[in-house]
């Protein structure tokens, strides 16, 4: 057998076929998302219309991981002008929050994960709004119409969602609010149960018709700033007025001959980046897939791209991130000769980069929607850590973000917390593009989702694989930042495991479908032939949905 053959015959097969559609494809972990997103495609509505129809069922569908008390990024390709543009809609800290007002409130040295300090403001209404403003063709109203029906009449919840809303009982019973939202009889719901929420009908309703202001302003923003306030916090209606959204300039790198995009800093898209630099230095594709040269290579590139992502990445509206620094060739080059071949690296240390002054959660959701005309929209939302926070506004239906629990506390770091400032961010969504294809895609899941994706994009660039393959192929994920411990799931060979092993490595092997490696979703426009195409990662609930024709028109 050849070497190539023999590849080939490692490649995973795939528990289902890639979707296809020449009028659009939608892919969520939520199937009743994804079909928001058709139904809204079959209207009329473009990809951005879609994606936010999608966005908003969701975080009522699975409130275990978004809402619209969380952030949201996005990626959003026109067709017409083959251009790419980014949003950040991460919010920032309230305007009196600092380390001397932490401090008279005996909060040293690590922020708590939960609670009034670890609340930001949530951005995704504002994301919304910049998004619709720019791109959609639909009245905000009738892209919220299928959040609010679901809202106010019901949906049965799904297995996977069913279980993360379990493992939240705890935290939900420990506040009024959030117990009477999101549990019945105290108890989460179960797999089928049909859950209303019509509180949350409520707030997306003056969204609808109020847009921004229906969630910065007004009932809404006054039910946010008392809930902080009971809790000792210092969020304003002021600090939810002013915010904004943010359109950025997205990030790019080259590997085997694709173009890969990612959000620029406060957030982890860097480190995907990175890690590609570094892993273009080796053959991975001649050594073969989930082979352990090649997983040996990836895994000591995580380590390395996320040192740099801890040293210097924060807001760069409050630090100079040195961005081009980070992701220069040459750097990718310096950082790959650190790698042992034989070893793995217990601890590894941040570029020295020139110039340069050095100092030093995990439930998401991912969306992506490709329309009839190519248009695709790369969308991520979370609230950090499962339900967030453990605060809901009364009267709101929604849990708002602990975000702003991965602001640091040591001093003069680019992510050291202050007034207004974003935190570093671990969701990011992401975008591949080489001759006529253009490709949409995210793995969600905290400090997994840059090396996520650097593993996505070698199973389509290094081993070739198709969208579904690639989302259904066996991960490692290191969530952690030192140490010589990693997880890897079980489709990963026992040879590979024994030799890498031998190499140091100390695995944590897990069985399939669990949640620590992330769920993803991708969709494919080849420009050349007109077709769309979806997958769905099976690790979730989810689907990619294919838009059927118009016959019955609009």
């Amino acid at each position: 057998m050849s070497l190539a053959a023999a590849v080939v015959a490692t490649l995973p097969v795939p528990g289902r076929s890639v979707a296809a559609s020449q009028h659009g494809v939608a892919a969520s972990s939520q199937p009743l998302a994804a079909q928001a997103a058709v139904q809204i495609l079959e209207r009329g509505g473009n990809a951005v219309d879609a994606a936010i129809a999608a966005n908003s069922t969701q975080g009522l569908l699975e409130p275990t991981s978004n809402g619209i008390g969380g952030d949201l990024f996005a990626l959003v390709y026109v067709a017409a002008e083959d251009k790419l543009y980014g949003l950040n809609a991460s919010g920032w800290s309230p305007a009196g929050m600092s380390l001397d007002f932490l401090k008279s409130k005996g909060v040293e040295g690590q922020l708590p994960h939960r609670g009034v300090y670890t609340v930001t403001v949530p951005g995704a209404v504002a994301g919304w709004a910049a998004l619709h403003e720019r791109f959609a063709t639909l009245p905000l109203a009738t892209d919220l119409a299928p959040a609010i029906w679901y809202a106010q009449h019901g949906f049965p919840v799904m297995e996977v969602t069913a279980g993360l809303w379990a493992s939240s009982v705890q935290l939900l019973s420990e506040d009024p609010e959030s117990r009477a939202t999101f549990l019945v009889d105290g108890r989460s719901p179960h797999a089928g149960d049909v859950f209303r929420n019509p509180p949350l009908a409520a707030s997306l309703q003056r969204i609808a018709e109020q847009g921004r202001d229906g969630f910065y302003k007004g009932a809404t923003a006054q039910a946010i700033v008392e809930v902080m306030r009971a809790r000792g916090g210092v969020m304003t209606l002021d600090d939810l007025a002013q915010y904004r959204a943010e359109w950025v300039e997205p990030l790019e790198t080259t590997y085997r001959g694709w173009t890969v995009s990612e959000l620029p800093p406060n957030g982890q898209g860097i480190a995907a980046l990175q890690m590609l630099n570094i892993m273009e230095q080796f053959p991975l594709g001649e050594w073969g897939f989930h082979s352990a040269r090649a997983l040996h290579v990836m895994i000591e590139a995580k380590k390395l791209a996320y040192a740099d992502l801890l040293q210097y990445v924060g807001d760069p509206k409050h630090a100079r991130i040195p961005v081009q620094q980070l992701l220069s060739k040459e750097n990718g080059a310096r950082r790959a000769r650190l790698i042992d071949p034989k070893k793995a690296a217990h601890r590894v240390e941040p570029s020295q980069l020139p110039g340069v002054t050095t100092s030093r959660g995990s439930d998401t959701i991912y969306l992506t929607v490709v329309d009839g005309e190519g248009n695709i929209v790369s969308l991520i939302q979370s609230n950090y850590e499962g339900f967030g926070s453990g605060l809901t506004p009364k009267g709101a239906g929604f849990m708002l973000q602990n975000r702003g629990a991965l602001f640091t506390l040591q001093p003069g770091q680019p992510n050291t917390i202050a007034g207004h400032k974003r935190p570093l961010h671990t969701i990011i969504p992401a975008f591949l593009r080489k001759a006529d294809a253009r490709l949409g895609f995210g793995i969600m899941g905290g400090w997994n989702q840059a090396q996520a994706h650097a593993q996505f994009v070698a199973d389509i660039a290094d081993f070739g694989m198709n969208i579904q393959q690639a989302l259904e192929a066996g991960r490692f994920t290191k969530p952690n930042f030192e140490g010589c411990d990693v997880a890897v799931e079980a489709s990963v060979p026992q040879k590979t495991r024994e030799e890498l092993t031998a190499l140091g490595h100390q695995l944590d092997v897990r069985p399939l479908r669990t949640s620590g490696f992330g769920y993803g979703q991708a969709v494919l426009y080849d420009r050349k032939s007109g077709v769309k195409f979806g997958a769905s990662d099976p690790r979730h609930d989810g689907q990619a949905i294919p838009v059927p024709a118009p016959c019955f028109g609009k």
